[in-house]
């Protein structure tokens, strides 16, 4: 079944996909702020904070141009879950840290949900001959 509102579809994708791209960057330009989420148990320190900013830009990238959208979405739903259990629970018990976490825990739900419904939703183009 054709949508009847393709535009929309393809605006909403592209808005969805733009900020991951953005935090990616931000990922390189921002090691030291970013380390300093990281808990005891991530391992790798600057490695993992750039090779997360590569993944993040990968995804917004697919995402945005149309390739492989349903497992880069699924991919990074799973990245999310990872960020909420190691990253924004454990800051949950830090009442420094907690409000912050709050909330970015439930951007973070948000954002995998809607990662979750674009991956079932998107349905790749058929040639057209």
């Amino acid at each position: 079944m054709k949508s009847s509102k393709p535009n929309l579809g393809t605006l909403g994708r592209i808005l969805f996909a733009i900020p991951f791209g953005i935090i990616g960057l931000n990922h390189f330009f921002m090691v030291d702020f970013f380390s300093g989420m990281l808990t005891s148990f991530i391992p790798g320190g600057g490695f993992t904070i750039l090779f997360t900013g590569f993944l993040l830009i990968a995804a917004s990238v697919s995402i945005m141009f149309k390739r492989y959208v349903t497992l880069s979405c699924l991919l990074l739903s799973i990245m999310l879950l990872i960020f909420i259990l190691t990253i924004h629970i454990p800051q949950l018990f830090d009442p420094l840290k907690a409000q912050v976490a709050f909330m970015q825990l439930l951007k973070d739900t948000a954002l995998m949900g809607g990662a979750l419904m674009i991956a079932h939703i998107y349905q790749p183009e058929k040639d057209k001959d």
